[in-house]
């Protein structure tokens, strides 16, 4: 544990939880005080619900404790914010940390607006016309957990065709899904036909093991003359920071 005069000095800072075993950093935070140390205490003393704490414990039955790195200290709340969200966008993006613990499942702050992307993309953000209202037979769906930029059409669609919480769409009223990443629209699909799925609760969720009824849809690249409405649209002005729900029904 840090020691006052110690605390006083970090101000906040960004850290990274590291696996003993593979050397390797499978969480990014920010903090003060002890913040770094608070996740192993938990873990330790028993308490569940999150893939971190899931994580630590599992490492815990191998070694005494996890590793830790102090990235950046003395910085100011939104300096943190902004360094940790640059961490965690990177570590999600390379191949090696595609098992990245889901505790960082957030991007962090801006990562939405100013987030990991190509050069076409930063081009494409900057000459977007904002999109303000979508009709109620469109959805907007939220990929950027399932997507990588720069990845290509079909890796757009297997991101957004499923499995999504919602309301039984089968009745036929929604026939265009509009996939959204990082603020924009980068595709559009006309809908053929909605099916239902059954599919786990994420683990670490207070539902963990549990099963749930999603719902995906099989479809194709909208025609042209409907995809130019959507295509290279910005919603991120319509954006709620910390909006947990991936599928915007009206703007």
């Amino acid at each position: 544990m840090f020691d006052e005069k110690t605390k006083k000095e970090l101000k906040s800072y960004v850290y990274l939880l590291i696996n003993p075993e593979t050397k390797a950093p499978f969480y990014v935070g920010k903090g003060i005080g002890n913040r770094v140390f608070n996740h192993l205490i938990d873990a330790k003393d028993g308490k569940i619900g999150t893939a971190k704490l899931d994580h630590i414990q599992s490492i815990l039955k191998k070694h005494k404790s996890v590793g830790h790195v102090i990235v950046r200290h003395g910085l100011n709340e939104k300096t943190a914010f902004q360094i940790e969200a640059a961490l965690i966008d990177t570590f999600k993006f390379i191949p090696t940390f595609n098992d990245f613990v889901s505790g960082n499942i957030q991007g962090g702050m801006n990562s939405i607006e100013n987030g990991l992307m190509s050069s076409e993309e930063v081009k494409r953000k900057y000459n977007a016309l904002p999109l303000n209202s979508i009709p109620s037979t469109t959805i907007i769906i939220n990929i950027n957990g399932s997507y990588k930029n720069a990845s290509g059409t079909d890796k757009i669609y297997i991101a957004t065709k499923e499995c999504w919480r919602m309301k039984d769409p089968r009745a036929g009223q929604i026939k265009y899904v509009l996939s959204e990443y990082k603020g924009l629209i980068v595709e559009v699909f006309e809908v053929n036909k909605w099916y239902a799925i059954e599919r786990q609760y994420n683990p670490g969720s207070k539902k963990s093991g549990q099963t749930y009824i999603g719902f995906g849809f099989d479809g194709q690249v909208a025609l042209k003359k409907v995809r130019n409405l959507y295509i290279n649209k910005s919603v991120a002005h319509k954006k709620k920071r910390g909006a947990s729900n991936p599928i915007i029904y009206n703007l």
